[in-house]
């Protein structure tokens, strides 16, 4: 279970509005309580949907086992904004909260279809099945969301099909995972935290900014053949979407 600490921000999520008397709760945006963080959002952003996501990370190794390049990610997206704790009647506690990420990545199959003769790697033509909710054991079902991907020019895209929101986005920020992260299946450590950015490319729908946080899994791990191919890695990630 990931320990984190927290800063809060005044944030009325678009989604939670279906009553005025409905008072959403005070979303909190992790933070890793290890030095450096990630800059909280522009005042004038308003928390849209918080979002589990589970599939993998891709990489290459171009020259050597340890000269790692990225090369995208494939998830499925699974709209975790009820569960958030504190929520009216559909919250979980806060300790099922951080440890979801973890829950997830180690008690379920990757929700994609697998590439023949890999071990994790996902069919490039087409990496998702059809759309399915996420049931864990204990806790409420988690509706499907939709996909995220890297498109033909390697713009990171997160496609809210259910919901019409979309973002197209590029790195703004970045910083390690918590030492405490869930070093993933593999072993090989927890992808970064990032803050994502519309502004660089101005292709999203409804979105500006998105931040991946509470990590698990996900880490480039050592080539077992240089120049042969993609190597996936299994993670799992919360990810926050601010219009």
């Amino acid at each position: 279970m990931v320990s984190v600490t927290s800063v809060v921000f005044a944030a009325l999520a678009a989604v939670a509005s279906a009553a005025p008397s409905c008072r959403a709760p005070t979303y909190t945006l992790p933070q890793v309580g290890e030095g450096v963080e990630l800059a909280a959002p522009p005042a004038n952003l308003f928390l849209k949907k918080i979002a589990i996501g589970h599939g993998i990370q891709n990489y290459t190794c171009e020259t050597t086992a340890s000269d790692f390049k990225a090369t995208g990610a494939v998830a499925v997206l699974y709209d975790a904004t009820p569960l958030y704790p504190k929520t009216k009647k559909t919250g979980i506690k806060q300790r099922e909260w951080d440890s979801l990420p973890t829950n997830l990545l180690r008690n379920l199959p990757l929700p994609l279809n697998k590439l023949a003769g890999s071990t994790y790697g996902a069919d490039p033509t087409t990496p998702f099945p059809a759309p399915a909710d996420l049931a864990l054991q204990g806790l409420p079902t988690i509706k499907f969301l939709g996909h995220h991907f890297f498109d033909g020019n390697g713009v990171p895209v997160f496609d809210l099909g259910t919901t019409g929101l979309k973002a197209a986005v590029k790195k703004l920020d970045n910083i390690p995972a918590p030492q405490s992260a869930d070093a993933g299946i593999t072993g090989s450590g927890a992808v970064q935290w990032l803050q994502l950015d519309d502004n660089l490319t101005g292709r999203s729908v409804g979105v500006t900014m998105v931040y991946r946080v509470i990590t698990a899994g996900g880490g480039a791990q050592a080539c077992s053949v240089v120049g042969a191919g993609v190597q996936s890695v299994p993670y799992t990630t919360y990810y926050w979407f601010f219009g």
